[in-house]
């Protein structure tokens, strides 16, 4: 894709709380700033993408950007799960990342199982 690699940082925000809640996989959203700022032809769908907090160390990370229309959202996103445990809360925290290459075009599944394999997939081939 013309724009990669892509680099944006933000304080991790807030999402719309259903993905993580539901799936029980943890995500940072960035703030609207960075999704307006986003390149207007950038494709929606979900990245690779190698991440920092703050000063920490890099690590892989797999973001969705776009309108998850699972969940139906009115309002265009970009949500990340580092492929890593952090012990602490990181709201608030400033997230740097750097989008390295593009794994799948969003699409609507047809169950929450369907999406929840759809990302664990996505986090396999980001550790890679």
């Amino acid at each position: 894709m013309r724009h990669l690699p892509y680099c944006c940082c933000g304080h991790v925000v807030w999402g719309f709380g259903g993905i993580c809640k539901q799936l029980g996989i943890p995500t940072a959203h960035f703030p609207e700033q960075v999704v307006d700022n986003l390149p207007a032809d950038i494709s929606t769908g979900i990245y690779c993408v190698s991440a920092s907090v703050g000063s920490r160390d890099i690590h892989k990370m797999v973001v969705s950007t776009g309108w998850n229309p699972y969940f139906k959202n009115t309002k265009k996103f970009m949500e990340s799960h580092i492929v890593h445990t952090f012990k602490e809360n990181l709201y608030g925290e400033i997230l740097n990342v750097a989008i390295v290459g593009y794994l799948r075009p969003e699409k609507n599944f047809d169950s929450l199982e369907s999406l929840k394999s759809a990302i664990q997939d996505g986090i396999e081939k980001a550790k890679k």
